[in-house]
C-alpha cells in the first residue's frame, strides 16, 4: 500500500506537542524540511510556524490556494467539515477516552471494574446456555 499522508498545502494535523498541543490546524505553507505554517482558525490555533516533529498527519485535507488568508481557511475547513470529521473519527474518540481515564478517581475505576465484571458474568451465562442448547442438539 503506497504512503498516502504527505506534508502539503491543505493538509490536516494533530498537534501533539507544543503551544497549541491537543488541537488540530490545517498546513497553509513548508517553510523548510522542518518547519511549516500552520493556521486553525476553526479550533482556536492562531497561524504560526510549527515544527514538523510536534505534530502528525491525518488522512484529511482540504483544498486552498499556497499561502491563503485565515478568511479563506476558515471557510474550507467550514465547508468540509473539518471538525465533525475530526470529532467523528476513531483516532480523536481513542484521544478522548485517554483523557477520561486519566481523569478517573479511584471511586470511578471500582465502579468500572464493577460493571465489566456484571458485563462479563451477563455474557458467560449468555454463552454457557447457548451452549448447553447445542449440545442437547447433539451440535457440538
Amino acid at each position: 500500500m503506497p504512503f498516502k499522508k504527505f506534508v502539503e498545502i491543505g493538509r490536516v494535523v494533530y498537534l501533539a506537542d507544543g503551544p497549541a498541543k491537543g488541537n488540530i490546524a490545517a498546513i497553509v505553507n513548508v517553510i523548510d524540511q522542518n518547519r511549516v505554517l500552520i493556521d486553525g482558525p476553526t479550533s482556536g490555533v492562531l497561524r504560526q510556524a510549527y515544527a514538523i516533529k510536534q505534530m502528525h498527519l491525518t488522512p484529511l485535507k482540504v483544498s486552498f490556494p499556497f499561502n491563503a488568508p485565515t478568511k479563506i481557511v476558515r471557510k474550507e475547513l467550514a465547508s468540509a467539515k473539518i471538525d465533525e470529521k475530526w470529532a467523528e473519527s476513531s483516532w480523536a474518540k481513542r484521544l478522548d477516552n485517554k483523557v477520561k481515564r486519566a481523569t478517573m478517581t479511584d471511586f470511578d475505576r471500582f465502579k468500572l471494574r464493577k460493571a465489566k465484571t456484571q458485563r462479563n458474568r451477563i455474557v458467560t451465562i449468555a454463552l454457557n446456555q447457548k451452549k448447553k442448547a447445542l449440545r442437547k442438539a447433539g451440535k457440538l
